[in-house]
């Protein structure tokens, strides 16, 4: 509960003695800068309330201002850069006396490491992950638990030429405009090293979601390019998805699919798909209106992920072709009262509140952005270039994405699971 005081500032009504909390966001209208917050407080309680912040208001304007940190009452920060001395992550909220395996969050970050296939980067980590607290004998005590993985196979020299060049469609300009300073060797935080932290958080969230509730969060790559599987999210199993280094659970196509990649690789250029996730026996109940529905907090969760284009959940954008008749999921009858529905068009979701049945979400990526390729680009300057982008870069960047995707989707459950408990036991 403590890491929702976060976004919250206490007040002090002088008159009866009440304490309220008002978000920090509140105050914004009335002092933009952050910069007066007594003035802040007095104009917006009148004369009869006193202010009593727990905390400087300007670290408060940094957390607003930075976005490194994502939930609310399971909450993590991630921290580091594709090219520093090491990637990490702090999670807040996490239960206490929870049983966590930190092999398992090891398991994820195989998954997620590069070098691990032909088809990935050839950057060599071991991305072993160190948890510096939060846990004792394998259990979680509550606090805040801290994990770190350590770069190793760092090559900045890698990046001379991107140093005077932006790749197009990568973040270098738009950082840069932003900021006036960048991270220019390996992307910084830009770069998909920053999901180190989630995916080993998303573990966490795992285990907490198994123990707590039954709930499994799968993922798949559905379309590499042009090629794409048809499955039934009802089928695929860790172990079928795992088969194949492209991670497609349909191995005839999984085999086409390497071979584009490939293919494309030796091109020197790169390309996209979708991964679909499913959640399996998810709690009925998670999400609220109307801001904070499930699906729109899954949206930003997974759109928050470096290279994502666009999401869609249960019949998404083809479910604008039906008749209301034909997409509407009708309920059923059950024996102990839950919610059951005939088909799942719905993808589990309904008024932004999970009504028990699978969750099915599909998540694009566009292609990698760094490529051998020469492009046209500008220079720092706004002067024209080229750029022909050397260094170790995923041709695809699908197969690692894969547990960035359930890493991400299964803390947004965490979390809501956490506000269901906490407003309606």
């Amino acid at each position: 509960m403590g890491s929702s005081r976060q976004n919250t500032v206490r007040l002090k009504r002088a008159d009866n003695g009440d304490i309220h909390e008002r978000s920090p966001l509140d105050l914004i209208p009335l002092c933009p800068a952050l910069d007066k917050p007594l003035e802040a407080l007095q104009k917006d309680s009148g004369n009869k309330q006193t202010h009593d912040a727990l905390w400087p208001v300007r670290s408060v304007q940094f957390q607003l201002a930075m976005g490194s940190s994502f939930g609310h009452l399971f909450r993590i920060s991630t921290f580091g850069e594709s090219h520093g001395g090491g990637v990490g992550v702090i999670v807040d909220g996490c239960p206490p006396r929870l049983a966590i395996d930190i092999e398992a969050v090891q398991a994820e970050l195989d998954r997620r490491k590069p070098g691990q296939s032909k088809i990935t980067t050839p950057r060599k980590e071991d991305d072993r992950v160190e948890a510096l607290s939060g846990l004792l004998d394998g259990v979680s005590l509550g606090t805040p638990i801290a994990m770190v993985v350590r770069n190793k196979d760092q090559r900045p020299g890698d990046y001379k030429e991107m140093q005077v060049a932006f790749r197009p469609s990568h973040a270098d300009a738009t950082y840069q405009s932003k900021y006036g300073i960048q991270a220019r060797s390996g992307g910084g935080r830009a770069s998909a090293r920053e999901t180190i932290g989630r995916v080993a958080a998303g573990a966490i969230a795992k285990q907490m979601l198994q123990q707590l509730h039954g709930t499994e969060v799968l993922a798949w790559v559905k379309r590499i390019h042009t090629l794409e599987a048809t499955i039934d999210p009802a089928v695929p199993t860790l172990e079928a998805v795992e088969s194949n280094i492209v991670r497609c659970p349909d191995a005839a196509m999984a085999e086409q699919m390497i071979e584009r990649i490939e293919s494309i690789g030796r091109d020197g250029d790169s390309c996209g798909g979708v991964i679909e996730c499913v959640v399996r026996r998810p709690p009925t109940g998670l999400g609220m209106p109307v801001f904070d529905k499930l699906e729109a907090d899954l949206a930003k969760a997974v759109m928050s992920l470096p290279a994502t284009k666009g999401f869609e959940i249960g019949s998404g954008f083809a479910g604008t072709t039906l008749l209301g008749s034909q997409h509407n999921d009708a309920f059923l009858p059950t024996s102990d009262g839950s919610l059951h529905t005939a088909t799942n068009n719905s993808g589990g979701i309904q008024g932004g509140i999970s009504n028990g049945e699978p969750i099915v979400l599909r998540v694009a990526f566009k292609p990698t952005a760094t490529i051998r390729k020469e492009q046209q680009t500008i220079n720092a300057s706004g002067e024209a270039t080229t750029l022909a982008a050397k260094g170790r870069h995923d041709p695809c960047v699908l197969p690692r994405a894969v547990p960035m995707v359930e890493a991400m989707v299964a803390l947004v459950l965490a979390d809501h699971a956490l506000r269901q408990r906490g407003q309606c036991g």
